[in-house]
């Protein structure tokens, strides 16, 4: 008897959720069907509209960089250079969506609002101009070579990004459903791709060192840093004997910025990082990637500082940061927020312009005149002679980061060292050269051609 109670109400209940589900259907489609149709067409046009009208981007001088061009019942965004810009401009394509700047000045770019394209009044979106000069950013590609990897210029004193390539690289008119969005290609080398920064940190270290009354001090080094188990040898295990603190950054010792940054212990060398910015975000109009310390959320040991000091263990930095970093050394101590787009403008009228922002000021311009005077010694008589430049007095530190396949080559530098207007940052990924050998080189022909025929004169 219960059984069968317990029948009838299931079948109540389900009954009465049947003819729920029927009077639901039937108000939809008296009642709903229409305006979500309506809905989902004034979406249509809206998308459609705004992508004919999307505003163009031109390169420093006004070149065209990017722009929407129709092909029959077609229209799409064209490149006319192609690969040069695509981590720079990235890419909007119908269904698949936008990237980097596409992405983040979306809203300036894109006509109008809905209620005026309703009204079919054509708006046209906002246009943007870069900092970047396209026939500077095509030599600095060129220097690439098609080698793996990043170069990045920036204005010291502004911020404003001079060039920036990564390899590989992509076309940006053919981006299409078929990509694996996991392709590495898709991570811009420049600043969403970190690596180990070697012995250019040792800038770090350095500055740490100079405030904490080490510069001058003599070390006995015989070859590389050993304590307990840690052992860390110099470049080729050589010993350099008797040796200051400035002739160890000269020739990229070891053994010297190991006991550096052994001495200062974790609590230094987390500080002077995070002050030069790592485990920090930036901000501003590129979406860079987060260059971190890898001791944020663990404790630091004494024994984790020597690897830490000379750019190695858990430390990982973009290019562009390390650009940014030999930025701060060349502007007095000053760290500049870098920026990609210079201006805004709206039928042909400019309607902002971009303007220099100080992040942060990690160290003093003491300090910062002290690396800088090592840092040109460094091109002058230690490892980085081959970025030297006749008659500009180059400043510059190598490095050569070890990983798990073959090493990373680096260089940063800056000139006119004693009136800086470019600062640069090479890394050519698992080269399997140094830095003072393969990097070197590339910065060395790229500020000179910034300076020849851009700078200031």
């Amino acid at each position: 008897m219960k059984e069968n109670r317990r029948i009838i109400k299931v079948l109540i209940a389900i009954s009465f959720l049947f003819v729920a589900m029927l009077t639901y259907l039937m108000y939809f489609n008296l009642f709903v069907a229409d305006d979500v149709l309506d809905k989902k067409l004034e979406s249509q046009q809206w998308e459609t509209k705004s992508f004919q009208n999307r505003g163009k981007i031109y390169d420093r001088k006004g070149e065209l960089v990017a722009e929407t061009v129709s092909e029959g019942d077609v229209t799409k965004r064209a490149y006319p250079y192609g690969r040069l810009f695509s981590h720079v401009v990235g890419y909007c394509v119908r269904y698949k969506g936008t990237y980097h700047l596409e992405k983040v000045y979306n809203d300036e770019l894109v006509a109008g609002d809905r209620n005026m394209i309703f009204q079919n009044v054509n708006v046209q979106g906002k246009d943007l101009t870069l900092t970047i000069n396209a026939d500077f950013q095509q030599y600095v590609y060129d220097r690439l070579n098609g080698k793996k990897g990043a170069v990045v210029a920036l204005a010291p004193k502004t911020g404003e990004v001079l060039a920036m390539v990564s390899l590989p690289d992509f076309d940006p008119e053919t981006v299409g459903d078929n990509m694996n969005s996991q392709e590495d290609f898709l991570y811009a080398r420049a600043f969403n791709w970190t690596y180990p920064p070697g012995s250019t940190f040792k800038i770090l270290t350095a500055a740490a060192a100079y405030e904490n009354g080490m510069q001058g001090r003599i070390f006995n080094d015989t070859g590389g840093f050993v304590k307990d188990e840690l052992k860390i040898p110099n470049a080729g295990g050589k010993a350099y004997g008797e040796i200051s603190l400035e002739d160890g950054f000269r020739v990229s010792s070891n053994q010297v910025f190991g006991e550096v940054a052994y001495e200062l212990g974790p609590e230094k060398m987390k500080d002077i990082a995070k002050r030069f910015g790592l485990d920090t975000t930036m901000g501003g109009d590129i979406q860079m990637k987060m260059s971190t310390v890898g001791y944020k959320d663990k404790k630091m040991f004494d024994t984790d500082c020597p690897n830490v000091g000379i750019g190695q263990g858990e430390v990982e930095v973009t290019p562009l940061h390390m650009a940014m970093i030999c930025a701060t050394i060349a502007n007095d101590g000053k760290m500049m927020q870098p920026y990609l787009v210079k201006e805004v403008s709206y039928d042909g009228k400019s309607i902002g312009k971009a303007k220099a922002k100080e992040l942060r000021q990690p160290i003093t311009k003491e300090c910062a005149d002290y690396i800088g005077e090592m840092m040109v010694d460094v091109v002058e008589n230690g490892t980085g002679t081959r970025a030297q430049i006749s008659g500009i007095t180059v400043a510059g530190k190598t490095g050569t980061a070890e990983n798990s396949g073959e090493d990373h080559a680096w260089f940063v530098g800056y000139a006119p060292a004693e009136n800086p207007q470019i600062a640069v940052a090479v890394v050519l990924e698992n080269d399997g050269t140094s830095g003072g050998g393969a990097a070197a080189p590339i910065a060395s022909r790229v500020i000179n051609e910034y300076l020849e025929n851009y700078g200031i004169k």
